[in-house]
């Protein structure tokens, strides 16, 4: 044999085992993957890992893939880099939805294919991005799941995680020990872990507590699309006088009443002071005494509910005061800390990105001086130059947390502002509308209130919020004395949420314009 020969390896054509991993940023997709390939390793079988990350839905899904083989003398396997439809034995999702889209692209089979999947939810943009409400609805995956897959696997992964303080891949992986669909034992799954060297406590917690879980109840199949609000607690007294002055106010109120009050109130109260809660409450005196003028015990006072509900939600604005105020709290970093993961020896930054106009500049300033900037454009426009760029903030700095702490303490000069006085304003327009139709229609009145849905954010977002509310409204005049005016004025409302843009307001107007007009 001459030095250029060589023995041809032989390649085995045995059917390797195919896992897909579907999982996002910081959901610990490649440990898990790195763990399922040490795993097989670790009992003498051929593995190969790939990823190809996406950023189509929150810019951060990727695909893990392994396929592994048990070892065959010296014949080397073949093994893909990217899953085939149609031909994947387990796919594991970090996120409801991401088990949806395995389905769609054709990775869940019912001849082969175990589904391991968490049923919490993680919002994508296209989700998120929408003015109302663009969640997608999970039991559609539920159903679908039922049909495409061989079998099932799925609960809240990412609760039980954080419960242990780890994180998803390890209660991912505890249930995918607990399906039995690797010919591995339990021991090894734990082995693995322990060979990691970091969160080895916490890790094995998790992968205990999901491990026992998928073995006594596999399948939860109670989800729902969005998570159940719940109204706080009445208490019966506070440690302050002030408070329980306000309490007080609350209980002269029908019982029925006073949750939705109470959740206004704290929402005031943590925003202002509870000075502007008593103002909130005063001005909701006179609505539940028009209530009851017209009929409101008869109709379940829905008219004092919705105005309870959002003249709360539009007394507490949003503006650079409340921006700075939310973002400098001890208990937001406490809460990203916590989200992340942080220990006690870490650091954590985070940056915001601000992009502040002219116009939440002056709305910040005293009513006279605002009123002067706008009044002189040239000096606007000059002014608006220097302010309006994007920036990034590094709120855990000391620098810049000063700057959003000094902006947060502006709260008592609040009520003295230029944005103050126009919201109030824009209130006030709201209200009177809705009280001139209380005698006629009750419930077009009750729409008119629930329309205040509209209005949310700051800068571009309110603007645009508020364009749409103010184009919605521009629609009661042609809906008064109709039967159907308050269906109507409802789907104009919806139709607002739709999108951005506001094209299917557009569309309904002419609508209601061409039958109505």
């Amino acid at each position: 044999m001459t030095r250029h020969e060589t023995f041809p390896v032989r390649l085995s054509t045995d059917k390797p085992i195919s896992i897909a991993i579907l999982a996002m940023g910081g959901q610990g997709g490649g440990v898990l993957s790195d763990w399922i390939v040490a795993l097989a390793e670790s009992q003498g079988w051929y593995a190969q890992s790939t990823s190809v990350p996406g950023v189509a839905q929150r810019t951060g899904a990727t695909i893990y893939y392994i396929e592994m083989l048990p070892a065959r003398g010296n014949q080397a396997p073949i093994l893909s880099l990217m899953p085939t439809p149609g031909d994947v034995d387990i796919v594991l999702a970090a996120e409801f939805m991401e088990a949806g889209r395995s389905m769609l692209r054709g990775l869940v089979t019912p001849e082969r294919t175990t589904l391991i999947a968490s049923n919490h939810r993680s919002y994508a943009v296209s989700e998120k991005e929408k003015p109302g409400d663009g969640i997608g609805d999970p039991n559609m995956v539920v159903e679908a799941a039922g049909v495409a897959a061989k079998r099932i696997i799925t609960f809240d992964m990412q609760q039980l995680a954080e419960k242990n303080g780890s994180v998803i891949s390890s209660a991912m992986f505890g249930a995918l020990a607990a399906a039995n669909v690797l010919p591995f034992p339990q021991s090894a799954f734990e082995a693995t872990i322990k060979s990691g060297g970091k969160g080895i406590d916490a890790s094995l917690r998790a992968f205990q507590a999901a491990f026992e879980r998928a073995t006594e109840k596999p399948t939860d199949k109670a989800v729902v699309r969005t998570p159940e609000k719940t109204l706080p607690e009445l208490p019966a007294s506070t440690k302050s006088e002030v408070l329980n002055r306000i309490l007080g106010r609350i209980r002269t109120y029908p019982e029925s009443l006073q949750p939705m009050l109470f959740a206004g109130v704290k929402r005031l109260v943590d925003y202002q002071d509870a000075a502007y809660a008593h103002e909130y409450l005063d001005g909701m005196d006179a609505m539940l005494k028009l209530d009851f003028a017209n009929g409101g015990a008869a109709n379940n006072f829905r008219f004092t509910q919705e105005a309870a509900k959002y003249l709360a939600v539009a007394m507490a604005y949003d503006d650079v005061i409340r921006v700075a105020d939310l973002k400098s709290r001890g208990s937001r970093f406490e809460r990203v800390r916590k989200e992340v993961g942080v220990k006690d020896d870490q650091l954590i930054y985070t940056t915001e990105y601000m992009h502040p106009r002219m116009e939440e500049v002056a709305g910040t300033l005293p009513l006279a001086l605002g009123r002067f900037l706008e009044s002189r454009p040239g000096l606007f426009k000059t002014l608006d130059r220097l302010v309006n760029r994007g920036r990034r903030v590094k709120s855990g700095t000391v620098g810049w947390f000063l700057a959003l702490y000094i902006l947060s303490a502006m709260k008592p000069m609040r009520r003295r502002t230029l944005r103050h006085s126009r919201e109030m304003d824009h209130i006030t327009q709201w209200r009177n509308i809705a009280v001139s139709m209380l005698p006629q229609d009750y419930d077009l009145a009750v729409e008119i209130l629930a329309c205040r849905r509209l209005v949310k954010g700051y800068s571009d977002t309110h603007a645009r919020g508020q364009s749409k509310f103010d184009r919605v409204l521009s629609a009661v005049p042609m809906l008064t004395g109709r039967p159907d005016s308050a269906a109507w004025l409802r789907r104009l409302r919806q139709a607002a949420l739709l999108d951005e843009e506001g094209l299917a307001l557009d569309g309904a107007l002419k609508t209601v314009a061409s039958i109505y007009g």
